[in-house]
């Protein structure tokens, strides 16, 4: 929950400098989570398969992947820098700042372009938490997360208005933290790789595996990616305070999203655990509890977002256009919780068991199915808040649903209950 709780943070400061910044924060996150998240691959692959190493018993290997893992992380996101720094007019432009109102491009520039030192960071604390949630040990990674929330919001708070930075000094601020968070991360893990005796330096063969593991969830999250962008760049299209309010409720929906995917995080590690010991029985009674577990919460956090749907709008906005959109789309999302909490616990579970390659020919499809409803919304569909309700219906609830679907189908079959200590 980390990255969204950032974004959350710094919407609610960068908000009180006005609508226009607030949408270009909007549009920037939009790419950088896009940046970051496309390569969850680095959490989620490395997850499963050090879980069922430690499954099989062979720790040291486990780690020794984990450690792989994370240079490889390191080599992507100074690609990922190199690359985007001098496109970010380009990315912007292709996700609706050609056509918003004046200020909104600049400041969505200018905040991509001081976030993105801090992508590496993150990349890195990805793979590292994965494999800190493969060895289940999660309470480091919960330090790691709350530690970093709370200094992500105390630093943007003195830059952006103790020192008068702006929005470039919410970015600075973000991109300080993840890289504390990336020393944190390091420290341990090296540790537990010394104690191992695992080499720190990057071996090829580790490397190129973590590599080929996560081709097929980053096939899974690209599809995924290009779904929130095109939405974000359909809500662009019904004006600032639409966008502006879209932003602060696609992270609220990020936020209880990752929430919910704690679950499906527990069901990576124990359904990879399991499987590595060759207990399919217990893979299967784990994932009935975890479904349980799964549709509570998703009520739980529908009943909480209902109730402060209407109180949310002042803490980032005080636009009343702003306010009344967001409103709107956070009491659909509320409603789209329960299946939500359904859906990423079967989506965990799946990517526990390295059943990547199903994953990603099932995300291109639903995006696919999806594209054409948006983008017919974005056309036809009336503008404003009623616009983005339209919107948020098709996303948080027609594209949920049809997720639901399809992978309940999967979890009914044995295709995906393959043992052993490597996929």
């Amino acid at each position: 929950m980390a990255e969204p709780l950032f974004l959350l943070a710094d919407s609610a400061i960068v908000g009180r400098l006005g609508t226009t910044e607030l949408a270009g924060l909007g549009i920037a996150a939009g790419i950088l989570t896009t940046a970051v998240y496309i390569f969850v691959f680095l959490a989620y692959g490395t997850t499963s398969s050090v879980a069922r190493l430690v499954g099989a018993g062979e720790r040291t290997k486990a780690i020794a992947i984990g450690m792989d893992a994370a240079w490889l992380a390191a080599g992507i996101g100074l690609i990922v820098v190199l690359l985007l720094y001098p496109a970010a007019p380009y990315a912007v432009d292709l996700i609706g700042a050609a056509g918003a109102e004046p200020g909104v491009r600049e400041a969505a520039i200018v905040y991509l372009r001081w976030s993105l030192p801090g992508v590496p960071a993150m990349l890195i604390v990805l793979a590292l938490v994965g494999v800190l949630r493969g060895l289940q040990n999660t309470r480091v990674t919960l330090w790691i997360a709350v530690t970093g929330a709370v200094v992500n919001a105390l630093l943007n708070v003195l830059l952006v208005h103790g020192l008068g930075w702006g929005i470039a000094g919410s970015a600075v601020g973000t991109s300080i933290t993840q890289a504390g968070m990336a020393v944190a991360a390091i420290g341990y893990v090296v540790g537990d790789a010394r104690r191992a005796g695992v080499s720190l330096w990057p071996q090829l063969a580790g490397v190129r595996l973590a590599g080929r593991t996560g081709v097929p969830l980053l096939i899974r999250t690209m599809a995924m990616r290009v779904l929130l962008l095109l939405t974000t760049g359909v809500a662009a299209g019904f004006g600032a305070p639409a966008l502006a309010a879209h932003q602060v409720a696609l992270n609220v929906w990020n936020l209880l999203a990752l929430g919910l995917d704690a679950l499906a995080i527990a069901g990576q590690a124990l359904t990879g655990s399991a499987l590595g010991a060759g207990d399919v029985q217990g893979v299967r009674d784990a994932t009935a509890r975890m479904v349980r577990w799964g549709i509570g919460a998703g009520v739980v956090f529908a009943g909480v977002l209902l109730l402060c749907a209407g109180i949310l709008g002042p803490l980032f906005s005080d636009d009343p256009q702003v306010r009344t959109a967001l409103t709107g789309a956070l009491i659909v999302a509320a409603l789209t919780q329960p299946i939500a909490g359904y859906v990423f616990v079967l989506d965990g579970v799946l990517i526990g068991a390295g059943d990547g390659r199903f994953l990603a020919y099932a995300a291109v499809a639903q995006t696919a199915l999806y594209a054409p409803v948006a983008i017919a919304i974005g056309l036809w569909g009336p503008d404003g808040k009623a616009g983005l309700v339209w919107l948020w219906t098709a996303f948080a609830g027609g594209w949920m649903i049809v997720r639901a679907v399809v992978l309940r189908r999967r979890e009914r079959g044995d295709q995906w209950l393959v043992t052993g200590a490597y996929r």
